[in-house]
C-alpha cells in the first residue's frame, strides 16, 4: 500500500476537518479524493505528507511512517498544488531545472530530467518563455512538469485543470494516464466528475471530514438510490404538467430547464416507468425532439450524498 491513512483526526479549536478519516491508496492507481468545498480534501493531504499536524491517527507512506523529517519519503512525492507555484523571473527550463533541483544534485542526472518534463507536458518550443507569456493551460502544465520532473513514485494533484481550456485540459489529463500506466501512484482531487469516471480507478467522496463513500466509479454509481434517469427535449410544457408528472409513481424528481429546453425525469432504483411518462406527454400533446434514458452518474451520486445545497468559504 503506498498511501495509509488511518482515524486522522484534525481540529480547528471547535471545528472539526478531519473526523477519523480512513483512506489507501495502492501503487499504481489513480486515487480520486472527492468532496464539497470545505469537506477537507486539502486538509486530508496537508495531513498525508506531515505538513500539518493532526489530533488522532496515523499516516504511513511506503509502509513507513510518515513525519516532517522524514526526508527520504519527501523525495518520493510530487506535489502539484491548485495555485500555480513557480517564479515569474525564471524561464520555464530553469523553473522545472530549480524544483528538480531540491531533489536531485547530480548535473548531468538532473539535466536529463529536466529535458523529459519538458517533452512529457509538450513545452519544448515554450522552454525559455516566462510564465506571465503563457497562458493559463500552458502554467498548469509547467506546474505539472516542476512537481514531476524529479521523477517522484507517488504524486498529488489538487485541482490539477481548473481554469483551463479544453485542449490543456485534454493534454494534462492524458499526462496523467501515462505517469499511472509507467507504474506512478497518483492522488487526484477535482470538482469536474466527468475527470474521474475517465482516470480514476478508484475514489472516496468525503464530506465535513469523514468518508461517505468509496469504491469504483461503477461501485459508487450503483450505490445510488435512484434509477434510470431520462431527459427530453422539450420546447413548451406548463408548469402544471411537470408537476404532475412528479407526482406519478415511481417517480422520484422531476426538473425542467427552461434555458436548454430539457426536461429530467428521475424515477426510483427498479421503478422503469418510462411507458407512463410517454403517455402523460401524448395525452397532453407535448413532443419532444430527443429522448434519452441513462444510469445515474457520478454527478448525481455526489448531489445525492453531498446535498444540493451552496457550500461557500470565506
Amino acid at each position: 500500500m503506498i498511501v495509509e491513512m488511518k482515524d486522522i483526526v484534525k481540529r480547528y479549536k471547535e471545528v472539526v476537518a478531519l473526523d477519523y478519516l480512513n483512506l489507501e491508496v495502492k501503487e499504481g492507481e489513480i486515487y480520486g479524493l472527492l468532496g464539497p468545498n470545505g469537506c477537507g480534501k486539502t486538509t486530508a493531504i496537508n495531513c498525508m505528507l506531515s505538513l500539518i499536524s493532526f489530533d488522532n491517527g496515523g499516516v504511513k507512506l511506503f509502509g513507513e511512517k510518515m513525519s516532517r523529517t522524514n526526508n527520504r519519503l519527501k523525495e518520493k512525492i510530487g506535489l502539484v498544488m491548485q495555485d500555480i507555484g513557480v517564479y515569474d523571473e525564471l524561464t520555464v527550463r530553469e523553473n522545472i531545472d530549480y524544483f528538480c533541483g531540491l531533489y536531485i544534485k547530480d548535473k548531468k542526472t538532473r539535466k536529463a530530467y529536466v529535458e523529459e518534463a519538458i517533452e512529457f507536458v509538450g513545452m519544448k518550443k515554450f522552454e525559455k518563455y516566462k510564465p506571465k507569456k503563457l497562458s493559463g493551460g500552458l502554467r498548469r502544465r509547467l506546474n505539472l512538469a516542476c512537481g514531476i520532473a524529479h521523477k517522484p513514485e507517488l504524486i498529488i494533484l489538487d485541482e490539477p485543470t481548473v481554469a483551463v481550456d479544453p485542449q490543456s485540459r485534454y493534454h494534462i489529463l492524458e499526462n496523467i494516464k501515462e505517469l499511472a500506466r509507467n507504474g506512478k501512484t497518483v492522488v487526484y482531487t477535482t470538482h469536474y466528475m466527468e475527470e474521474v469516471e475517465e482516470i480514476c480507478d478508484r475514489l472516496t467522496i468525503m464530506d465535513k471530514g469523514k468518508t461517505l463513500v468509496m469504491g469504483t466509479v461503477d461501485e459508487i454509481t450503483e450505490m445510488s438510490l435512484k434509477g434510470e434517469i431520462v431527459e427530453a427535449k422539450i420546447y413548451d410544457i406548463s408548469d402544471a404538467l411537470i408537476k404532475e408528472i412528479g407526482n406519478t409513481e415511481g417517480v422520484d424528481s422531476c426538473e425542467y430547464d427552461a434555458v436548454n429546453s430539457i426536461l429530467k425525469v428521475g424515477f426510483n432504483k427498479g421503478a422503469s416507468r418510462l411507458i407512463e411518462l410517454l403517455r402523460i406527454l401524448n395525452e397532453n400533446n407535448i413532443s419532444f425532439v430527443d429522448l434519452t434514458v441513462k444510469k445515474p452518474s457520478l454527478n448525481d451520486v455526489f448531489l445525492e450524498i453531498t446535498g444540493k445545497e451552496l457550500r461557500d468559504n470565506v
